[in-house]
């Protein structure tokens, strides 16, 4: 299994870091795998369904919310609530605040621009390390 930490540096990213996931779901997107973005709260489930219809006029990202309609098996990505519960998928973007529990290929994880926010990343890559996980770092 494998941790991807990506570093928000990008003065657009600064500005507004659910369009780096909204890149980083793109990214996914492309190798054809099913992705789930496990989100901190409704709230930003609903503000990054928002913005992956409109982040790139060139890109189509097939999206929901997890639980809103039965279509969620065969949704490329979930948007997943803390609320509701999902199985795993192959690779995992992780904007909470906890590490990935369950069993996946691959964790994508975003890591804020200011380094005293960078508390809890710290020990998510501590415990992915521990567990054995390949690990790597870009600087986005």
């Amino acid at each position: 299994m494998q941790a991807t930490f990506y570093v928000i540096e990008k003065p657009r990213y600064r500005e507004q870091p659910l369009l780096l996931v909204c890149r980083i779901a793109a990214l996914c997107l492309a190798t054809g795998k099913a992705v789930s973005i496990l989100v901190r709260d409704r709230a930003q489930a609903e503000a990054l369904d928002a913005l992956l219809w409109e982040f790139d006029d060139d890109a189509y990202i097939p999206h929901q919310i997890a639980g809103e309609d039965e279509d969620d098996a065969i949704t490329p990505v979930l948007i997943v609530p803390p609320e509701v519960d999902v199985p795993a998928r192959p690779l995992m973007i992780n904007l909470r605040d906890q590490p990935v529990a369950g069993p996946c290929e691959r964790v994508l994880e975003v890591v804020p621009a200011e380094p005293e926010h960078r508390g809890p990343l710290r020990e998510r890559w501590k415990h992915y390390r521990q567990r054995g996980w390949a690990l790597e770092t870009h600087r986005m």
